[in-house]
């Protein structure tokens, strides 16, 4: 056995894509100071989890962590996937946060993979799985990525602080992405949404429905917002209640906005338990509907939330030209960018077009195939 030379990185900002590109690119990494000056230094439970999650799914993954946690190695192995794997994603993150890098490295595992993820399926901090399922997973499918086998089944629902949600994804093996050009965002052409509600009066969700559609009536005509009104074992352990909304376009785009009301988590700085007052649900429709017309004003072709996972499928594609078309450039975009071109290589031509505020990207794809799926 060589001694395994690490890429040394510092800090815990976007740990969740260094460690998605370390692994597509079989890099190891060792990352330091990882929130050293904090009151709680070392890494949050939602990052161990992560880790947890990659072992889990990895063959010959090694992951070592250092006793006050601001420092580990991660050394990347073969993404096997499987059947019926479990993996309780705790309560500190939304399973949102979990979802992306899964899905990803799903796609080029051995074997198709589910997995049965538990925690939090809602909240205002990470896109919540209805979002996933009717935005995220459309946007792998311009990749090329075949609809058979590729779904998201929500079994109940949690909110913070206690969580209680439980989701089945499936993810088929494929060989590589397909370069796309993928820069006409088309009209919008209608709006779909989703409201929930565990643990309160289901009529919450008629006000947001209400509220939101008083926004969009206005504009179009063909608003449809559906409720799932959760009781009993599906309502986790909190109460809350949120919408998530798509506007789906003339080209095949989908631009979304969510949120979820519910308490605090004791580590947010928040109050524990009940005695804060929660956001009312007709100003909670109003601004997620102001927020959705705000993601449509910017345009391009995905919402500022799916920014990163664009630029990385246009990364990881056969190494062929993609063209893609965002708004305004966002911080997680710009981050992710700069993670693509330290790890895969691969740089972005980024061209502002002046006549619609939007920014034009191309790269050259890095080429990556799933060899794993190959050989067995």
């Amino acid at each position: 056995m060589g001694k395994v030379s690490y890429k040394k990185l510092r800090g815990s900002q976007n740990l969740r894509q260094r460690l998605l590109l370390a692994t597509l690119s079989a890099t190891p990494v060792q990352v330091e100071d990882i929130r050293a000056n904090d009151m709680m230094p070392g890494l949050r439970p939602h990052e161990v989890s992560l880790l947890r999650l990659l072992e889990k799914i990895s063959d010959d993954c090694v992951v070592k962590i250092n006793e006050t946690g601001t420092k580990f190695q991660y050394k990347p192995g073969i993404v096997m996937g499987g059947r019926y794997l479990l993996h309780d994603c705790g309560v500190s993150r939304a399973i949102g946060y979990f979802l992306e890098p899964l899905v990803v490295l799903g796609l080029f595992s051995k074997k198709p993979l589910s997995i049965r993820l538990k925690g939090i399926t809602n909240d205002s901090k990470d896109p919540c799985v209805d979002t996933f399922r009717s935005a995220t997973l459309p946007l792998l499918k311009q990749f090329g990525v075949p609809s058979e086998g590729l779904e998201l089944k929500i079994e109940s629902r949690g909110v913070p602080p206690h969580g209680g949600g439980e989701v089945l994804l499936s993810v088929p093996i494929i060989q590589s992405l397909t370069a796309v050009t993928w820069i006409d965002e088309g009209m919008v052409k209608r709006i779909r949404g989703v409201t929930f509600s565990t643990r309160v009066s289901s009529q919450f969700e008629n006000t947001m429905i209400h509220a939101a559609r008083g926004i969009f009536n206005r504009l179009l005509p063909d608003v449809h917002i559906f409720t799932d009104h959760k009781a009993g074992q599906q309502a986790g352990n909190s109460p809350g209640y949120g919408i998530s909304l798509v506007a789906e376009t003339t080209s095949g785009c989908f631009i979304t906005a969510d949120t979820a009301v519910s308490y605090s988590r004791a580590d947010d700085g928040g109050m524990e338990g009940e005695k804060q007052e929660l956001v009312p649900a007709e100003d909670v429709g109003e601004q997620i509907a102001s927020v959705l017309l705000n993601e449509i004003e910017q345009g391009g072709v995905v919402d500022t939330t799916h920014q990163g996972l664009l630029f990385l499928l246009c990364a990881l594609c056969p190494q062929d030209v993609s063209k893609i078309r965002v708004g305004k450039l966002v911080t997680h975009g710009i981050e992710t960018l700069r993670l693509i071109r330290d790890f895969l290589g691969v740089k972005f031509v980024i061209k502002p077009d002046p006549s619609t505020g939007t920014v034009i990207l191309k790269c050259v794809g890095s080429g990556l195939k799933n060899l794993s799926r190959k050989s067995s």
